[in-house]
């Protein structure tokens, strides 16, 4: 069997409190990785500066690597965890931003960022949307990710797939009223590609905003393992059996049966 512990973490970010938000997060990994044994730690989408910062983003937003990462690596360092942070990512030109996650691996360096695809209107006022979509390859199994709205985008979780995930690690900001189509998306992401997902959705208010949580881990099939469902700080820590990856994969055919020359509509712009 090849076993990992993955945390996902539901918190309520600060808007604009950068260092509190990083002091709260140091804070939750010490107290999983203190409890019980953990491989990962997943935190929410923008879970360094909040969700509404407008153009306040081009002061928040970081390099990577910067402080951020340092604090934070120093803490995967010392318990030898990954830890995927949600967070506003500045490239040289200032001007460039993204909505994205960073992946710290056990000796506190940067595995890897993704940038987040798929922007609602009001993200494009402030990032641009990221262009690649592929897993990281680590010691511990070959680890999707995805952003908030991406969820809404089957594409996104079948090219992870079809690219040798086994695990979707997910921060998002999905509000109370979307709560329903969450949890709908998230069974479908798991069931129609046979994957672990593990979803850290934000709670907490913004002026505009209203969060839902419901963080989960769900296994291959889409049965859902583990819930945090109510809308309050916390955490939940599953132990994951990747080898079930391939031999519910080999049970369903679900990869054997596609037909991609079926498909080929999908990549059109409309």
């Amino acid at each position: 069997m090849r076993e990992l512990n993955v945390a996902v973490v539901q918190m309520s970010p600060q808007l604009s409190k950068m260092e509190d938000n990083v002091g709260a997060m140091s804070q939750f990994v010490t107290r999983i990785a203190t409890e019980q044994p953990v491989d990962v730690i997943v935190f929410p989408e923008l879970s360094v500066t909040g969700y509404e910062g407008g153009g306040r983003f081009a002061q928040m937003a970081q390099r990577v690597p910067g402080a951020v990462t340092n604090i934070l690596g120093q803490r995967a360092s010392e318990f030898g965890v990954y830890i995927l942070i949600g967070m506003a990512i500045k490239e040289d030109v200032e001007t460039v931003l993204y909505n994205g996650a960073v992946l710290i691996a056990p000796d506190g360096e940067v595995a890897g960022q993704y940038r987040k695809v798929h922007l609602p209107a009001e993200e494009r006022l402030v990032f641009r949307p990221g262009y690649q979509i592929k897993p990281f390859e680590t010691e511990i199994g070959t680890l999707g990710v995805m952003v908030g709205w991406d969820l809404a985008f089957p594409e996104v979780a079948r090219s992870l797939m079809l690219s040798g995930a086994e695990i979707i690690l997910l921060p998002a900001a999905w509000q109370t009223k979307d709560a329903d189509m969450w949890r709908t998306l998230l069974v479908a992401r798991a069931y129609e590609n046979d994957i672990f997902i593990a979803a850290a959705n934000r709670v907490g208010e913004e002026p505009s905003y209203d969060f839902a949580g419901q963080s989960a881990v769900l296994s291959p099939g889409g049965s859902v393992t583990a819930a945090l469902e109510e809308p309050e700080e916390g955490y939940v820590v599953v132990r994951m059996d990747l080898d079930e990856v391939r031999h519910r994969r080999e049970e369903s055919q679900v990869m054997l049966a596609r037909q991609p020359a079926a498909y080929r509509s999908i990549v059109r712009k409309y």
